[in-house]
């Protein structure tokens, strides 16, 4: 083995999530036990890029011994695109020559991971490259059902925080309504929303349609309320998943006074500055105030206080072989699927190596993302528990009354507002 291959690096890509310190902790003490040289590099493949080798730190045991409970990233982390010029896959493998490195491990979410492999296809072997799925959102393709890293203790700090604003809610007889992130995928709002029994939770993948428009959407939780007054309540808790910003035509958003829609470095719309909790409860309140209404609606977010949280003790021993089993994999040299690049995983108690190739989309070529099977009993389940308008309240004569009468409708009018045609 040449000098090369015997350094290895560490970088992190996307946004942050609890874990992220464990496994540099546990692939740093591996590496090192295993007669690495550890370098750490700063703000993922950002500096990379540029062609700078100064943005790292040598990583020993004493520096990272005693990080694997604290939330953050030691290294930080970026969004920047390997990906974006045809060259820069190539100027990330010259960067990464240069500063000695034959082995990477990067951890990130789909972006972070295609990304990683187009940097092992430009490096023709002689970069050996191990991703680490990381992301509250629990939308990488992961085997067994494995959530992804840093979703179980964004779900538990989560659904503490709706927990107490559910308590807020039923003492001050309001509505409240939160956003939780996830880009693509539903799983953390629904996770959260079943765990603290939210009044209702709406996900992107209840919605066959390409796009929403905001009617749509407030319509489905106008619903809610309205049924909620005929079981006699006039409080509650709203979950709207994040990605729901991503389905709405982003023209009718550009249109919303004071939004202006971004696009990341990846071509993904910038949801972090699209305020969708604020957007959807002035519709919902507008649709009350044309009755003559003042509906009082409490907003709020969930995402920036959940991505840096300490994770919780699974999170921890999960990132922690995680970190272990991609050392091993990496040095393991009848591993042929690290020429592209693999995914560590778990599947069963054992650890994985998944080529990434495998996991892209063949139309699209990007990393696969995992959604929320609406189908399954876990979503099923979580439906029965929500109170929201279903097509059985419309052929309910006496649902269909109350829900009239608390909309200040008739019966006729409100089955044709209401009408639960294409959501």
């Amino acid at each position: 083995m040449n000098m090369t291959t015997k350094k290895l690096g560490i970088l992190v890509g996307g946004g942050p999530a609890p874990g992220i310190n464990s496994v540099i902790s546990a692939a740093t003490i591996e590496a090192i036990n295993s007669g690495l040289e550890v370098v750490g590099i700063y703000d993922g493949f950002e500096h990379l890029i540029a062609g700078r080798t100064d943005q790292i730190r040598p990583l020993s045991i004493s520096d990272v011994s005693r990080i694997h409970f604290q939330g953050g990233s030691i290294l930080r982390t970026s969004r920047a695109n390997p990906t974006k010029r045809t060259e820069d896959p190539g100027q990330v493998v010259q960067t990464l020559s240069e500063l000695g490195i034959g082995y990477l491990i990067t951890i990130g979410g789909d972006d972070t991971a295609f990304g990683a492999s187009e940097v092992a296809d430009a490096s023709s072997g002689s970069v050996r490259v191990v991703h680490v799925p990381k992301t509250i959102d629990n939308d990488l393709p992961l085997l067994s059902g494995m959530p992804t890293f840093g979703f179980e203790t964004a779900r538990q700090v989560g659904t503490q925080v709706v927990l107490n604003l559910m308590e807020d809610s039923r003492t001050t007889n309001r509505w409240y309504l939160v956003a939780v992130m996830g880009r693509t995928a539903g799983h953390l709002a629904l996770g959260i929303g079943k765990a603290a029994g939210a009044t209702i939770t709406i996900i992107p993948e209840e919605f066959s349609k390409p796009t929403l428009s905001l009617n749509e959407v407030s319509r489905v939780i106008e619903g809610a309320i309205l049924k909620r007054r005929v079981m006699g309540q006039k409080h509650g808790m709203v979950i709207v998943a994040e990605g729901i910003g991503a389905k709405i035509d982003p023209e009718e958003l550009s249109r919303v006074p004071g939004v202006v829609v971004a696009h990341d470095p990846y071509g993904h719309i910038r949801l972090e500055e699209i305020p969708l909790a604020s957007i959807i409860r002035r519709e919902v309140q507008k649709r009350f105030a044309e009755r003559g209404e003042v509906l009082p609606i409490v907003e709020s977010t969930l995402g920036y206080g959940l991505r840096s949280a300490a994770p919780v003790p699974f999170d921890i021993d999960y990132t922690r072989t995680l970190g272990y089993g991609a050392v091993r994999c990496l040095m393991d040299e009848r591993n042929e699927e690290l020429l592209h690049g693999a995914m560590i995983c778990i599947e069963d108690g054992s650890l994985r190596a998944l080529p990434l190739p495998e996991l892209r989309d063949p139309t699209t070529g990007r990393t696969l993302v995992r959604v929320v099977d609406i189908d399954s009993d876990y979503y099923i389940t979580a439906r029965q528990y929500m109170i929201r308008l279903e097509r059985r309240d419309l052929d309910d004569p006496e649902m269909l009354a109350g829900l009239a009468a608390a909309a200040s409708m008739s019966e006729e009018e409100f089955v044709r507002t209401h009408s639960l045609d294409g959501s």
